[in-house]
């Protein structure tokens, strides 16, 4: 915090009640005083002030000491002339005023708590550029979000662990918007493809989980090249987190860009969603199906409709493979291996995890 806000509150202060007025840092050296001489002292019996309780008052030295805000957080010290009962009642006047003032100038001048909220939608659209000029800002860079979800909280803070992989404040900015996540603002040099950012993510994820045994899910937004389009980015990590909980359980990173047919089912109403399964197939035919043959079907996709590659891989007889599919076109009226049929099945299935996860609504 800029020295010369404090200094110039201690001088008003003097001036109203004609008493020596100062502040000491953390370090405890005098950094604002109404007298200029004692500006750069010392008070080494001060060295443990940060361990004693928020209603922390010291007589030492014929002053008033008493700390500015509550301990967990306190960087400052004010001390007034005297040792009397108006000397204390000064030293707290001064420390709840010195706090407001320095409350309000962190809220006004802290780049962190600009970008919170920015992308928290706190800023109307005119005045971020303004904004961003006060605070030297460089508005049109990329600039990308990352949403990290803490599933297993313990004691060790994931945000400072985080926090030491990014030290650059200038270009990175973090904060906490609840108990369990994390956002992380960077800034990235142009030509950073998808796969940089998730590799990025993915070792947030590796030092969580190997050092710390902390499982994070990170949601990456897209990247955006103005200010303005952040809070669009950080949505886009909300939306890549919740679509992969349902459709991608089992991956810890999941980025919008990469969500495909997912993003677009997960955004439509779910009554819709039971209608197209009910056009779809029969009448209880995609309940009929059990493990085994879901399991066959998903191999059979991923093998790209392949009956010999999949047979393979799930060491069956190609004609078992093939009855299999048989026995589905029966069930279902789609035969897997035309493509057309193929694709509304994928996404049929899509459609049922997704009501699965999300109860309809009439």
């Amino acid at each position: 915090m800029s020295n010369r806000l404090f200094q110039g509150i201690v001088h008003q202060m003097h001036d109203s009640i004609d008493r020596v007025v100062g502040v000491v840092d953390k370090s405890n050296v005098v950094i604002s005083c109404s007298d200029l001489t004692k500006i750069g002292e010392r008070n080494d019996f001060l060295l443990n002030w940060h361990d004693d309780s928020d209603n922390f008052v010291c007589k030492e030295d014929g002053c008033t000491y008493k700390v500015v805000g509550p301990k967990s957080s306190a960087e400052y010290i004010v001390f007034v002339e005297g040792n009397d009962d108006m000397a204390i009642k000064f030293s707290n006047l001064a420390a709840v005023s010195l706090a407001n003032i320095k409350q309000y100038y962190d809220e006004k001048y802290d780049r962190n708590n600009f970008i919170k909220n920015l992308i928290l939608d706190n800023i109307l659209p005119g005045d971020i550029y303004v904004k961003a000029r006060e605070l030297r800002f460089s508005t049109d860079v990329s600039r990308v979000v990352f949403l990290i979800r803490i599933l297993n909280p313990n004691d060790i803070s994931a945000f400072e662990v985080i926090q030491n992989l990014f030290p650059d404040k200038q270009k990175d900015f973090l904060f906490s918007i609840s108990e369990s996540e994390v956002v992380l603002v960077k800034e990235i040099k142009a030509g950073i493809e998808i796969k940089d950012l998730e590799k990025l993510a993915r070792s947030i994820s590796d030092t969580l989980s190997a050092e710390f045994c902390t499982k994070v899910n990170v949601g990456i937004g897209t990247v955006v090249d103005t200010m303005k389009n952040l809070p669009r980015s950080f949505k886009e990590a909300q939306v890549a987190l919740e679509v992969g909980k349902v459709f991608d359980t089992e991956k810890p990173i999941v980025s919008y860009e990469n969500l495909g047919i997912a993003r677009l089912i997960y955004q439509l109403p779910t009554t819709l969603c039971d209608m197209f399964l009910k056009e779809v197939f029969k009448k209880g035919s995609i309940e009929s199906l059990d493990q085994e043959t879901l399991f066959t079907i998903q191999k059979f996709f991923e093998n790209n409709l392949n009956v010999s590659e999949t047979s393979r891989k799930l060491f069956v007889h190609r004609n078992t493979l093939v009855y299999r599919l048989e026995k589905i076109k029966k069930l279902t009226g789609l035969d897997l291996r035309e493509f057309d049929h193929a694709i509304i099945f994928k996404v049929a299935l899509m459609v049922k995890k997704y009501l699965t996860s999300t109860p309809v609504k009439y």
